[in-house]
């Protein structure tokens, strides 16, 4: 009873924390916390001695004199706010005033006096409950907002685009209490005579305050300042360029059709002719349905040189063939047979005791590959024990089809060890071979550990990196410009949220192209 329990207990916590993860990406979905963490409670370290923690940090409780101003204690949350916030938002709820209510609620600098309350010292910033008074570097208050007190919840929100600070108090927005606020500013709450405890809330729990449409309205404000953003050159320049774009995004997919029909819509002239789009289409085709055999023959034939001169794309595109053949997609272009769509190994319990090897579970799966690959490589004779031995059981006795398929493996081998001894070693090569023979080690390929190598999804790379090696053969783009402007933008929004600008949280690429 004790192990369920203890069972429960955990899964109860790793749900929460799932969810306090999600609702901050939710909030805040700019925010890489590898690199800038959000804040999500109390620091312990952080803070005067007068200051006590619990409930997880969150709580803060005063444990001094409380005498004069002097006696007062804050403390800092764990982490400044990240600019790629775009607007940043903490609540604080009164658990009781204490005796007299001496309490600041705002931010502060990393080393700024903690033997203070928020607003009184230089980059600090407090709106305080006994008054009601805003803070702002200064011991002097002005009149700001109404005093708060026990059941009371104050929010505070930073504005990283205008570098502004606003309170609430139960829900309602009190207005800009202070303006050219510096960055890396931390949550800080400070206390000043016993009794006092205050709660916090860093998105933990859903807020009192509706924030969310604060957000709306700064996405709003973003988007329209990118769209109005001046553009060079007139209107039919602009047009042309944007025709220029759509066009080679639809030449470089293949997308013959459609292309034919917007050249003739805006009178754009191909860089490719017709015929060769729809080779590509036809190779690329062919791999999108797992028939690698055939698309690396046409490509031999369409475009000769091609894969002898890439020797590294040559290697990745028979790796995808061989596991295609496990995955049944392939086609035999020494019979013109198509294997049936289930795979060639229905059962390799037989095949693995002939060559000594025990189906490994996911704990063992490398223990097992290490003692089958010499150099990360298989020794070869796992190929041709099976065929000697007579690998009748697998593809439900289709030998034919296994034998082929084995054979296959025995040639790629000796192609990694060609191109090793030409070119040296390649680590990506070394491990797109140990994936794929590794799918040989179990019974069921697809809910293996390296399973997701057979899902069609992961067709696409291989036609993505055909396809720009047979453009750049003929001398065009490896990547469409549309989609290089759209990464180009999408790492510039990165690099503002590094360089602390607060926009770069609402200036999400794929949300405006989409709207």
């Amino acid at each position: 009873m004790a192990s369920n329990s203890s069972s429960d207990t955990s899964n109860d916590i790793f749900e929460e924390f799932s969810s306090i993860n999600d609702r901050l990406k939710l909030l805040y979905p700019m925010v890489n916390e590898d690199e800038t963490p959000l804040p999500r409670s109390w620091s312990p370290k952080d803070k005067f001695n007068y200051i006590g923690l619990s409930n997880g940090n969150l709580r803060v409780h005063y444990k001094g004199h409380g005498k004069t101003h002097k006696d007062a204690a804050s403390v800092r949350a764990t982490h400044p706010i990240p600019a790629s916030c775009g607007l940043y938002y903490f609540e604080v709820k009164i658990v009781s005033k204490g005796r007299d209510g001496y309490m600041g609620i705002g931010l502060s600098a990393q080393g700024v006096n903690m033997n203070r309350l928020p607003g009184w010292d230089k980059h600090s910033y407090g709106y305080h409950g006994d008054d009601g008074h805003s803070f702002c570097s200064s011991g002097t208050g002005r009149p700001y907002g109404p005093t708060f007190t026990t059941g009371d919840v104050i929010g505070c929100g930073v504005n990283l685009i205008d570098n502004t600070c606003f309170y609430t108090k139960n829900g309602h927005n009190l207005g800009i209490a202070f303006t050219d606020l510096p960055s890396n500013l931390y949550p800080t709450v400070g206390l000043q005579t016993p009794g006092e405890v205050v709660d916090a809330n860093f998105g933990q729990a859903p807020f009192v305050f509706d924030i969310e449409d604060m957000m709306k309205e700064l996405r709003a404000r973003t988007k329209a300042t990118i769209e109005n953003f001046p553009f060079p050159g007139n209107d039919s320049d602009q047009q042309r360029i944007m025709h220029r774009l759509v066009s080679s995004y639809l030449v470089h997919h293949g997308y013959c059709a459609t292309a034919e029909a917007f050249a003739a819509s805006t009178g754009m002239e191909f860089t490719e002719g017709i015929t060769s789009i729809k080779n590509r289409q036809k190779i690329l085709k062919l791999v999108l349905l797992g028939r690698m055999g055939e698309a690396i023959e046409m490509t031999k034939l369409l475009y000769p040189g091609l894969l002898d001169e890439r020797p590294n794309l040559h290697f990745m595109l028979k790796c995808r063939q061989f596991i295609e053949m496990v995955n049944g997609s392939d086609v035999d272009l020494h019979t013109n047979v198509r294997h049936p769509h289930t795979s060639v190994i229905q059962s390799t319990k037989p095949f693995s005791e002939m060559n000594g090897i025990q189906k490994p579970t996911n704990d063992d799966a490398m223990d097992t590959e290490d003692k089958n690959y010499s150099n990360g490589f298989p020794n070869g004779l796992l190929f041709e024990d099976a065929i000697n031995q007579g690998a009748t059981s697998l593809c439900g006795g289709n030998r034919p089809a296994v034998e082929r398929m084995l054979e296959f493996g025995k040639e790629l081998y000796n192609y990694s060890q060609q191109l090793f001894h030409e070119h040296g070693t390649n680590e990506l090569n070394k491990k797109m071979l140990q994936d794929a023979f590794s799918l040989l080690a179990y019974s069921n390929p697809w809910s293996s550990p390296v399973g997701w190598q057979l899902d069609p999804m992961q067709r696409e790379t291989v036609c993505a990196q055909l396809n720009s090696a047979i453009l750049e053969s003929s001398n065009l783009a490896r990547k469409p410009p549309l989609e290089v402007a759209v990464a180009h933008a999408k790492e510039l929004v990165q690099l503002m949220s590094r360089s602390g600008l607060g926009c770069s949280a609402f200036a999400n690429v794929d949300d405006i192209l989409m709207n």
